[in-house]
């Protein structure tokens, strides 16, 4: 009993809380971890470290499978997955970066961006705001086969907590290129389709195989600045007169990339 005693000593003394001895091993997160992954919270940090973080089992999973390899994976309760760390319900608490904490959470390199697309469909975002919105867009991206999305400067993080969570894996399988959309748009030589309350049927508009589609923010619209550039306008057509001013971004993008893409 003292040799096995004195050995269980020698383990613990050997490794340091959170380090990985297994498949999944059970240990107190630190609070350098803490620290850090509580700092991913702020854009800034997330691209000095070249890290961000996934939250929920599918979201995790889905990054995986596509290809991207986690640096740290926790989680409150058993899981297939290699090399995960198994924390207390209270520590997970403390560690997500959402309202409510999910049974999985993990680290994650940023990937390196491939060159701005010049061809092919492309999907353009002009100060897209609200994370969910964002989320579900890039989920549609890649329901529809756009694997470029063109975004304003001005437009949410993609790799925004909430954002990645909406997204349920698809971010790993879409690029989103942050840019001058001005600069960018006033170069391209692919024909510019704009959504906006008025002009033509979405229904009745050829979309070629290589053009870009911009989508407006929530609250304005498309920018003067990129109205400007727009070669076709293109809208959802009303069914009443009277209902609604406008719809949420999120779906008037699912409505009109059913057309973009066909």
């Amino acid at each position: 009993m003292q040799i096995k005693r004195r050995i269980a000593i020698f383990v613990c003394a050997k490794f340091k809380v959170g380090t990985l001895l297994s498949k999944n091993t059970s240990f107190m997160i630190t609070k350098k971890e803490l620290k850090s992954i509580s700092s991913l919270r702020l854009k800034k940090n997330r691209k000095e470290l070249g890290q961000f973080v996934a939250e929920g089992t599918k979201t995790v999973e889905a990054l995986i499978e596509s290809g991207l390899a986690p640096s740290a994976l926790y989680a409150t309760q058993e899981s297939d997955l290699d090399q995960v760390t198994l924390v207390g319900q209270k520590d997970m608490e403390r560690m997500t970066l959402l309202k409510n904490a999910s049974p999985m959470l993990g680290l994650f390199s940023i990937p390196s961006e491939p060159s701005l697309p010049t061809k092919g469909r492309v999907l353009v975002l002009d100060a897209i705001a609200d994370p969910g919105n964002f989320g579900t867009i890039i989920r549609l991206c890649d329901w529809f086969g756009i694997e470029h999305i063109l975004c304003s400067e001005d437009t949410v993080d993609c790799y925004n907590p909430k954002v990645v969570q909406a997204t349920m894996g698809s971010l790993a399988r879409v690029y989103c290129h942050y840019t001058d959309l001005n600069i960018f748009l006033s170069q391209s030589d692919l024909p510019i389709y704009g959504t906006f309350l008025e002009g033509e049927s979405i229904y009745e508009t050829s979309f070629p195989e290589n053009a870009m589609l911009v989508l407006g923010s929530e609250s304005h619209g498309i920018s003067p600045a990129i109205e400007a550039l727009v070669t076709c306008r293109v809208t959802i057509p009303r069914k009443v007169k009277q209902g609604p001013e406008s719809l949420n971004v999120a779906i008037a993008g699912a409505l009109t990339l059913g057309e973009f893409c066909q």
